[in-house]
């Protein structure tokens, strides 16, 4: 099915953050304003699963699903929690996704990061690899894309995904070089633009290399927006669009199209709710 409204899809946002608990009602209404399609909300551990299912059913259509558990666990902002935690959620995530397996769209959001401050050695990356590699059978098995998160680990991701015989995944926000990337556009990955590519010149160099057949929309709200610690919507997803338009050299309209038919193309259970 071909989408018939014209519109953006966000295919990576944290709309369960709690920045955004007393605007949730409002969010879904700017979104629709700002010409948003669908919102792709994705998890970082077990405890906001079942809110974001919760958020998905009150906005059928328009909210969709990704569980996963991501590499670095938070507690506080001054303490992360170590790999064992990491290994305790993934075992505590497991038959939740499993429950709401027809529900998802992907598996999200899973991945590595190896930034200095969150590994201290081998037994680190090793730990993040197994959680990984776990969740990529699981997503090859429930027939699932990844949503994929590499922060100083592009290659190793890309790799290990190859490895595992991973065919459909989004890399979203890569922090790699653009000739790492390109080792994913082989491999038939997408790669998802948040609004601060309006000042990362990583990733505006990352678009110009990156073919359009290859790029999704992202806002990674409430992350990742145009400006520096202010809060991210899913509304600035047309800032993304722009800057890509912008690089690319192609309408607005046609970044609109081409992104929204690759996300389709990715999270081929969106199309249903989206072909209306």
């Amino acid at each position: 099915t071909n989408v018939n409204m014209p519109g953006y899809v966000d295919c990576h946002c944290h709309i369960s953050a709690r920045d955004f608990d007393e605007v949730g009602e409002k969010i879904s209404f700017i979104s629709v304003q700002a010409g948003l399609l669908a919102v792709l909300a994705v998890a970082e551990h077990v405890g906001e699963f079942d809110k974001i299912i919760e958020l998905c059913q009150r906005f059928p259509g328009f909210i969709f699903p990704a569980l996963g558990v991501h590499p670095v666990q938070a507690v506080s902002a001054q303490q992360q929690r170590g790999d064992v935690f990491v290994l305790q959620d993934l075992a505590a995530a497991l038959p939740v996704i499993e429950n709401y397996k027809d529900q998802l769209v992907a598996i999200g959001e899973v991945g590595l990061d190896f930034t200095p401050r969150f590994v201290s050695g081998e037994s680190d990356k090793d730990v993040q690899r197994k959680v990984l590699v776990q969740q990529a059978q699981l997503a090859k098995r429930l027939d699932l894309p990844l949503n994929v998160h590499s922060r100083s680990a592009g290659r190793p991701t890309i790799q290990l995904l190859k490895e595992e015989g991973v065919e459909k995944a989004l890399l979203h926000a890569f922090d790699g070089r653009p000739s790492v990337a390109m080792e994913g556009v082989k491999a038939g990955f997408f790669f998802s633009i948040p609004p601060s590519i309006v000042r990362s010149e990583q990733k505006q160099k990352l678009v110009k290399q990156l073919p359009l057949e290859n790029i999704c929309l992202e806002t990674d709200s409430p992350a990742l927006g145009p400006e520096k610690q202010v809060r991210n919507e899913p509304r600035n997803i047309r800032i993304s669009a722009e800057y890509v338009s912008q690089v690319k050299g192609v309408s607005l309209q046609k970044v609109m199209e081409v992104t929204t038919q690759n996300a389709l193309r990715l999270f081929p259970k969106m199309k249903p709710a989206l072909a209306r």
